[in-house]
């Protein structure tokens, strides 16, 4: 049903956010006296350059009326804020307690509730939501025969095979319900998104309901003045996914996971988890099948289903995949049919630009590891699978690395407590960042060394930190040195001062640097 001033009153008197409607001097709550309530909305927008003849504009965030300045030239029909702007422009304003849990309800409404011909996924944690998304992605595309769509922190892809780079981790509602509504026209019929903390805190899953959410892991992150002011804050936040589903997928080892259970007893939301370890008591379960962690085993419901070897290393991205299985296993699919076994293999052949990211000098014994960690828990595991698969060769090892501007600020401290008695040379350099000067970020960091024997450096330059590093060892090419570059991924750009300024990308600089081609 399309979507008019006279149905959007209704819906957001329903969920109790309709205050007035305001035009010119007359203010009412009944739509029907107002000329054209009935007329449907072309479009929908939050973005008043994109306002054509009769669109409905949200005025989100800090919207100011002279942004409205000569719309109603352009066929403005009408519009949802907080304030009310009858100053400004002639047309019906719906005035509302909240704006952005307005626009979500109004953009389903308006995309005719696409998320009704989908199952929809949606998975949390601190880390490893994006990895777990593309490798449930290519669960689901092998179990239905490529009909599932994606949105992530990287790439969103609405066909099944075509990705498109990402703004956000989790999009704004009225571009994730537009989306959506591409993706079942497109024939989808499952789709898997990441769901930020920051979804939930300002409501861009609003109203939206996950057929299954998985829940990770938690650990603290993200916390400052325009993330979080606290990890109980954090974590509230992204417990919100539990009530707003209909099944939950839980790790076994995510920390406060009883506190996690009872939000979902309280909802009635049945649970199933996944855990590494053979002898665990989850649902499903991976264990490593050869010493070197290379291939893992895979059980659900206590029964062995196969093994996989992925491209993307590291026992937390074979807990990545265990939470795939148990996702799909949660979603339907059964695991006992050949069809559903054989959809394991569409995982193997996954990888992630900038996500544990692999490349071996041609000029000396050096790997450099490329990869996304930026926190903590993400640094630790890093760590332990450089000591896992290269430990007994006894590397010398260099973090290059960074932190954000202006927000995030425990991630500084914590990436240095992560890596310091682990590394030998500790190299801080440039991050993304607002106004904060990188410089103070570097020195932030520098100021959290407290091992004495650490060789912990500043150079700004992104690049020349990590063509110094591989030029010094290059000088001892006898010994195994390993370049670890986190935080940037394969980013192309550097957002400093509101601006996303061009960069060559981690990746692209150490295949330069070592002879290879870039991907």
């Amino acid at each position: 049903m399309a979507l008019t001033l006279a149905s959007a009153a209704r819906l957001l008197s329903e969920h109790g956010l309709l205050r007035e409607i305001i035009q010119g001097d007359a203010w009412t709550l009944d739509a029907q006296t107002i000329n054209g309530f009935d007329k449907p909305f072309s479009s929908i927008t939050y973005d008043t350059r994109q306002v054509v003849s009769g669109t409905l504009l949200c005025c989100k965030g800090r919207f100011k009326a002279e942004y409205l300045d000569g719309i109603d030239d352009r066929g403005l029909a009408a519009y949802v804020a907080e304030s009310d702007f009858s100053a400004a422009t002639k047309v019906p304003g719906l005035i509302v307690n909240d704006a952005r849990k307005a626009m979500s309800l109004l953009s389903e409404a308006f995309y005719g509730y696409p998320q009704d011909q989908l199952k929809v996924v949606g998975i949390t944690g601190t880390k490893g939501k994006t990895t777990t998304a593309y490798l449930t992605q290519a669960m689901l595309n092998g179990c239905s025969g490529g009909k599932c769509a994606l949105f992530s922190s990287v790439d969103n892809c609405l066909d099944g095979h075509t990705y498109v780079e990402s703004d956000l981790t989790t999009p704004e509602s009225m571009d994730a319900f537009r989306m959506m509504r591409e993706a079942a026209d497109n024939g989808m019929e499952y789709l898997v998104m990441e769901v930020s903390s920051q979804a939930y805190k300002v409501d861009r899953v609003f109203g939206l309901t996950f057929d299954v959410a998985a829940f990770l892991n938690i650990s603290p992150d993200h916390i400052s003045p325009i993330e979080h002011p606290t990890f109980e804050d954090y974590f509230h936040c992204k417990r919100q996914i539990v009530k707003n589903c209909r099944s939950l997928v839980l790790g076994t080892a995510c920390a406060h996971a009883d506190l996690i259970r009872q939000d979902a007893a309280i909802a009635d939301i049945p649970v199933t988890t996944f855990a590494l370890g053979e002898a665990s008591a989850a649902d499903v379960t991976a264990w490593p099948e050869s010493a070197d962690h290379s291939r893992f085993a895979i059980a659900v419901e206590g029964e062995q289903i196969g093994s996989l070897s992925l491209q993307l290393d590291g026992d937390f991205n074979y807990a990545n995949a265990a939470a795939a299985i148990a996702i799909a296993h949660a979603v339907g699919f059964d695991f006992h049919e050949t069809a559903a076994k054989e959809a394991l293999r569409n995982m193997e052949p996954v990888r992630i630009a900038g996500r544990m990211e692999h490349f071996h000098d041609t000029k000396s014994n050096t790997i450099a590891i490329v990869d996304y960690a930026h926190n903590y828990a993400s640094v630790t595991a890093l760590l332990d699978y450089v000591d896992q698969r290269y430990g007994k060769d006894d590397p010398e090892v260099t973090l290059v690395t960074g932190s954000a501007g202006n927000k995030a600020y425990d991630r500084r401290s914590e990436i240095v407590k992560a890596a310091q008695n682990r590394v030998n040379h500790l190299i801080l350099t440039f991050e993304d960042t607002d106004d904060e000067p990188v410089e103070h970020v570097c020195q932030d960091m520098l100021d959290s060394v407290t091992n004495p024997d650490l060789d912990a450096r500043i150079i700004l330059d992104r690049t020349k930190a990590v063509e110094s590093t591989v030029a010094i060892d290059r000088k001892n090419p006898s010994r195994l040195h390993i370049i670890l570059i986190i935080g940037k991924g394969n980013e192309r750009w550097f957002k400093d001062h509101g601006k996303h300024v061009p960069f060559e990308g981690d990746d692209h600089i150490v295949a330069r640097l070592f002879g290879i081609s870039a991907k």
